[in-house]
């Protein structure tokens, strides 16, 4: 089978299209075909080694297929079946294993480009609304890169919470998208100073909450746009990541700050069916959309991450092997 694999971390030209084995699944594993894999931010953390992994391994952390084989014991799935899953190393490929538990199946109506654009950006934004801080009707919020795939579904999940949504985008075009989203107010971050326009935005309130994936450059001012007591979501570092930091910055609006990960809220098996339904099942009603920015073939897996990294972007990437 052809896979993406990485000799070495670094940038994206790191990434080279190769022949390997097919795998053949262990005890609780299933072997699945995949029709279509997502690209995430993690991907390109991954790729630069931030995470420790050690060449030669396969990126990629999201998709959905077709179940191809399954190990022994395993009996939650079947040959044939529609699967999908995130938060599992090894996706950038034709076939790829995953934990029988960690699998999720795909209802009717969910075509493999929904479910694998969906799994782990969906998820987190179910997680930044339900958990990671509850949104509650009359909430006003602000969701950086809100034209990024976490962006556009966040942005759909919190106005049916009932928030008040403002997001910070680069350019007209990509505020237009947040707008067909449902966003209240399109911030450019490019013209104006974010921070001092939430003020304006909201008659100087603040905001309850802010959801920041950006980091570094965000970080200081994101702090300066929060209410008393009001909650920075800390879920990225596209700009890098955030300093250290004093938490004594805190105590003077007596602030939360949190940096949660999607795997901390889908530890069980119950915890990641819930959310991956909830998620799915909205897709099928129709009342979560799904964009699908662009799809690539395996081998421009690089192309994808330097238009990831660009920050041009909008909604989700796709390679399809």
């Amino acid at each position: 089978m052809q896979a993406i694999q990485l000799l070495d971390v670094g940038g994206p030209e790191v990434m080279t299209l190769r022949e390997v084995p097919i795998p053949v699944p262990a005890a609780g594993q299933v072997l699945v075909n995949i029709a279509a894999s997502g690209v995430n931010f993690i991907d390109l953390y991954v790729r630069e080694g931030r995470y420790g992994n050690q060449p030669p391994f396969t990126p990629g952390q999201e998709a959905a297929g077709t179940v191809a084989a399954v190990g022994e014991g395993v009996t939650t799935v079947k040959t044939g079946d529609r699967v999908a899953w995130c938060s599992v190393l090894g996706t950038y490929a034709q076939f790829a294993l995953a934990p029988a538990n960690r699998v999720v199946p795909i209802p009717d109506g969910v075509s493999f480009e929904q479910a694998a654009a969906v799994m782990l950006q969906g998820m987190t934004a179910h997680y930044l609304a339900h958990s990671a801080y509850t949104i509650g009707r009359g909430d006003e919020i602000l969701i950086h890169a809100g034209a990024g795939g976490v962006g556009l579904l966040l942005t759909q999940v919190a106005k049916s919470l009932g928030a008040r949504v403002l997001v910070t985008v680069s350019s007209e075009e990509k505020g237009a998208l947040c707008r067909d989203a449902g966003a209240d107010e399109v911030i450019l971050y490019t013209q104006v100073d974010f921070a001092a326009e939430v003020q304006r935005l909201t008659a100087g309130r603040g905001l309850a909450v802010v959801y920041d994936a950006v980091g570094k450059t965000t970080f200081d001012k994101s702090l300066l746009a929060l209410k008393s007591r009001g909650t920075l979501v800390l879920y990225g570092s596209a700009s890098g990541p955030v300093p250290p930091f004093d938490p004594e910055r805190l105590a003077k609006k007596a602030l939360y700050l949190t940096r949660p990960l999607l795997g901390a809220y889908t530890v069980t098996r119950s915890e990641l069916l819930t959310r991956a339904t909830d998620i799915l099942n909205a897709v099928t009603k129709g009342s979560l959309r799904v964009r699908v920015a662009r799809t690539y073939p395996l081998a421009e897996a690089a192309q994808a991450h330097r238009d990831l990294e660009s920050r041009r972007t909008t909604g989700k990437l796709l390679l399809i092997p």
